[in-house]
C-alpha cells in the first residue's frame, strides 16, 4: 500500500470496513468510499466523522468510481449487479475482499499477532493492543468493535489503531474462510464451535491457521481445541486456562457484577490479576492475551498490570445505564458461545433477566436456530423473559424460510417465556412494559450499530416512567 493508490471502500461504515479504511489512510493512500446505510440516513454521526477526516463518500450508486486504477473493497458476496460494482467491472477496477486487503498489510509487518476463534475474538485482540500499547511497543490494531481505552472525542469510532512500531494485532474471521489468507508469527486460537461454518470445516481452517504460525496459543478448556493440537506437530504452543496443565491458568477466581479478581499460575510462579470486565469468558479472554503478549516479548508483571486498565469495548457486556432499579445492557451476542458467556455472567448475581435479541440474519437461524433456542432455555430461569423481534434483513435473495418464530417456539416449548414480536420498536415497547426495578435487561445481536441506540432509548423510557 502507497501513496499511488486508491481504494474504494463499498459498506465503509461497517464493523470491518471502517477500520481498515482508517489503517489503509494512515499509509497514505487514498480512500472513498459509500455505504448503504448513508444512503438511509442512518449513522450520520458515523459518517460525517469519516468526512471529517478527508474520506469521500458518495452514494452506492456507482458515482464514486471514475478511474479504473481504483481498487473496489467489497465483499464477496456482493452482487454483480450492485452499482459500486457493476461500475467498477466497466471501468475494469481491480478487485479486493476486506480480508484479501487485510491480510496483504498485515503479513507485511515486522512481527504480528492474529487472534481467531468462534468466540472472544475482539476482546482479546483489543487486550491484546492494549498491552502493546502500555508496554511501548506502539502497535497497529485491526478489531471489529471499539476499543473504549482508545475512544475519545476525537475517536469515538477507535476500532482501530495505527502504531509505528513495526507490530499488528487483528482478529481474523474464519466465517468467509479468509482466516487461511493470514502468516501470524503468534495465532492465538480462543475455542472452536458452531457457528457460521460446521465443525468439520472449522477443524481444518483453524489447524492451518495455528500449524503455520510461529507459536500457538490455545484454550486449554476446550475440547475440540485440545483435539486439534494433539492431532498437529506444533513447533512452539502456550496453553491457558482454568484447568489443570494449562500454562497460563487462573485460580482462586472472584467474579464481581463489574470485574473479576482471580490468580495467575504460570510454572511455579503466582500473579494476582484484577479486571475491570466481569465473567468468566473474560478471564479466558485476559489469559489468552497475557500469552500472546509474552510470547511477543512483553514481562508477564507488565501484561498484568495493562490487563487491569483495559475498560472493554463497546457492545461488549456494555452497561448502558441504571434507572428505576433496572439496569440496561448492550452486547454483541449472536452465536451460542457469546449468548451463553452473556447470559451465564448476569445470572452469577440475583435479578430477573428480560433478554432481547435481534437474529443478525435469516441463515443463521436455518444453520443454529435449535443451538440458540436451547442456549436460552439452558442458562434462564422461569421468571426470565426472552423477546425476539424479526432478523435482521437489508435485502437480498436470502431465504426467509426460517424466522425468529422458530427459536421462541422452541424456547417455549422447552418450558422458557419468549415472545416474538416482529417489529423491534414494539419489542422495546413490550420490555419498558414488562420491567421491573431490579431486572437486567440485556440487549443482544450483530451486524446493527443501532442496536446502541435501541439500547439506549429502552433506558430513557424507563426513567421517564
Amino acid at each position: 500500500m502507497s501513496e499511488d493508490k486508491s481504494y474504494y471502500f463499498c459498506g465503509i461504515g461497517g464493523s470491518g470496513m471502517l477500520p481498515l479504511a482508517m489503517i489503509v489512510k494512515a499509509t497514505g493512500a487514498r480512500v472513498s468510499g459509500s455505504d448503504r446505510a448513508l444512503d438511509q440516513g442512518r449513522l450520520a454521526d458515523k459518517f460525517q466523522w469519516l468526512q471529517d477526516r478527508g474520506i469521500d463518500l458518495f452514494q452506492q450508486d456507482g458515482s464514486g468510481l471514475i478511474d479504473g486504477n481504483q481498487i473496489l473493497i467489497a465483499s464477496a458476496a456482493i452482487e454483480d449487479s450492485v452499482p459500486d460494482v457493476a461500475q467498477a467491472i466497466a471501468l475494469g477496477c481491480r478487485r479486493m475482499t476486506r480480508a484479501e486487503l487485510l491480510a496483504e498489510h498485515f503479513n507485511s509487518a515486522q512481527r504480528s499477532i492474529a487472534v481467531g476463534g468462534t468466540s472472544g475474538k475482539s476482546t482479546v485482540t483489543g487486550m491484546i493492543g492494549w498491552i502493546l500499547t502500555e508496554a511501548g511497543c506502539d502497535p497497529t490494531i485491526m478489531n471489529g468493535a471499539v476499543m473504549k481505552n482508545f475512544a475519545d472525542a476525537d475517536a469515538p469510532f477507535a476500532s482501530s489503531r495505527v502504531g509505528a512500531g513495526g507490530m499488528i494485532v487483528s482478529e481474523v474471521d474464519e466465517s468467509d474462510g479468509s482466516i487461511a489468507l493470514f502468516k501470524p508469527e503468534i495465532a492465538v486460537l480462543n475455542n472452536v464451535s458452531l457457528d457460521h461454518k460446521s465443525l468439520a470445516e472449522l477443524r481444518i481452517l483453524f489447524g492451518d491457521f495455528i500449524a503455520k504460525s510461529n507459536h500457538a496459543i490455545w484454550n486449554h478448556d476446550d475440547a475440540e481445541s485440545i483435539a486439534l493440537v494433539g492431532s498437529l506437530d506444533l513447533s512452539d504452543a502456550s496453553s491457558f486456562g482454568f484447568s489443570e496443565g494449562s500454562d497460563y491458568r487462573a485460580l482462586q477466581v472472584e467474579e464481581q457484577a463489574l470485574g473479576a479478581s482471580f490468580t495467575l499460575r504460570r510454572g511455579e510462579a503466582d500473579f494476582p490479576v484484577s479486571l475491570q470486565v466481569p465473567g468468566r469468558h473474560n478471564i479466558a479472554n485476559a489469559l489468552a492475551a497475557i500469552a500472546a503478549s509474552c510470547a511477543i516479548g512483553v514481562p508477564i508483571d507488565l501484561a498484568i498490570s495493562a490487563i487491569g486498565s483495559f475498560r472493554g469495548l463497546a457492545r461488549r457486556f456494555d452497561i448502558v445505564g441504571t434507572a428505576n432499579g433496572v439496569t440496561v445492557i448492550d452486547d454483541f451476542g449472536h452465536n451460542p458461545d457469546k449468548i451463553a458467556a452473556t447470559l451465564r455472567t448476569l445470572k452469577t448475581f440475583p435479578g430477573r433477566v428480560i433478554a432481547f435479541f435481534q437474529p443478525h440474519g435469516f441463515g443463521p437461524i436455518k444453520k443454529m436456530g435449535v443451538e440458540l433456542a436451547a442456549v436460552f432455555s439452558e442458562n434462564l430461569s422461569d421468571d426470565d423473559r426472552v423477546i425476539l423481534c424479526d432478523p435482521v434483513y437489508f435485502g437480498g435473495t436470502v431465504d426467509r424460510s426460517h424466522g425468529s418464530e422458530s427459536i421462541v417456539d422452541a424456547i417455549i416449548a422447552a418450558g422458557g417465556a419468549a415472545e416474538h414480536i416482529a417489529a423491534r420498536q414494539q419489542c422495546g415497547d413490550r420490555i419498558v412494559e414488562l420491567a421491573k426495578p431490579g431486572d437486567r435487561i440485556v440487549v443482544m445481536g450483530a451486524r446493527d450499530d443501532t442496536l446502541h441506540g435501541f439500547a439506549l432509548a429502552i433506558l430513557t423510557a424507563i426513567s421517564l416512567r
